[in-house]
């Protein structure tokens, strides 16, 4: 559409695109919470979401240039796939087995104290087990930046060289299994029930989404609060100080506090990714971090591992 950036409803459209499509989300969750096949109903409206996304993308694009095709589609979905379907099943087992993870789990992860306020109401609770989870996210995330050791995982994620829906789930299983474990256990031990923990995963799932999409929205207002496009982008940029900061998954708090946010008033760049290389095909990403030479392809040195500086290497700027 010509001047389409300048028209009255686009602007007006784009404004309201994103917590639109968060909201939308959410509701759909909830009535899938209610169900008898809670998972089964998430995933069609998380589906839905996403076909939603996918045809904005090509309706009103943030960068054109996201929409050429890198070869990395099925690896992404690969990815997405093995990451979003270990996490449902450990989901399942919990939604079926509430008694079992009552009679067990509770006793060893809670405290005597019984802290979690269990007599707020559920969206008070929602909301402080978010800021919970997005420290040990927060903690995660920076450690991968920070650290060679978990960079080597993280990589994969920052390979992308450009950003859009299908590729919101490329993180290697390790990367993800260290998040989970960092943002979950912390919810364990104050004894948070189980519907907490699914409305942190929904949460998740759709800010997941919205935070990858090549979709023009505008979003200026909730960047000080939330994980928004804009503020990812930056995180993407291949320049260090760009790119070794906002750290949140879903909220910003943290990123704050620890003075790592990052939304100055200009253009977030196009071309990103990192200077390493990442193996071909799925199997061969997830077992290069593992051996010394596909460390070395990670990081783009020809030296050995042990002769590499200290962490806080993170990302390095592509001459």
């Amino acid at each position: 559409m010509a001047n389409q950036s300048k028209a009255p409803i686009y602007i007006a459209f784009s404004w309201i695109l994103w917590p639109a499509l968060f909201a939308v989300g959410l509701t759909g969750a909830g009535l899938a919470f209610r169900t008898s096949a809670p998972l089964l109903w998430f995933n069609v409206v998380y589906l839905t979401i996403v076909a939603a996304i996918a045809f904005l993308e090509r309706v009103m694009p943030y960068e054109q240039q996201w929409l050429h095709r890198d070869g990395e589609t099925l690896n992404d979905i690969a990815h997405t796939l093995l990451n979003k379907g270990g996490v449902q099943i450990v989901a399942a087992i919990g939604a079926s087995a509430p008694i079992a993870i009552a009679t067990v789990a509770r006793p060893i992860f809670s405290s005597p104290a019984h802290v979690w306020p269990d007599a707020w109401p559920i969206g008070l609770q929602v909301v402080m087990g978010l800021i919970v989870a997005e420290l040990g996210l927060y903690i995660a995330h920076r450690a991968a930046h920070e650290t060679l050791s978990l960079w080597r995982f993280h990589a994969l994620h920052h390979s992308v060289e450009r950003l859009w829906v299908v590729n919101t789930g490329r993180f290697h299983l390790v990367d993800s299994v260290v998040k989970i474990g960092l943002s979950q256990l912390p919810l364990y031990l104050l004894g948070a029930p189980l519907p907490v923990f699914l409305w942190i995963g929904a949460v998740t799932a759709f800010i997941g989404l919205l935070t990858h999409c090549n979709i023009d929205v505008r979003t200026r207002p909730l960047d000080l609060i939330f994980s928004t496009p804009r503020l990812h982008r930056w995180h993407h940029s291949r320049v260090l100080a760009e790119g070794n900061t906002n750290y949140g998954e879903n909220l910003v708090l943290w990123d704050q506090i620890f003075g790592t946010y990052f939304n100055p008033d200009r253009r977030p760049p196009a071309d990103i990714g990192i200077s390493g290389r990442i193996a071909d095909g799925f199997l061969a990403q997830l077992l290069q971090p593992f051996s010394a030479s596909g460390f070395r392809q990670i990081l783009g040195r020809k030296a050995d591992v042990d002769s590499l500086p200290p962490p806080k290497l993170g990302r390095q700027r592509q001459d």
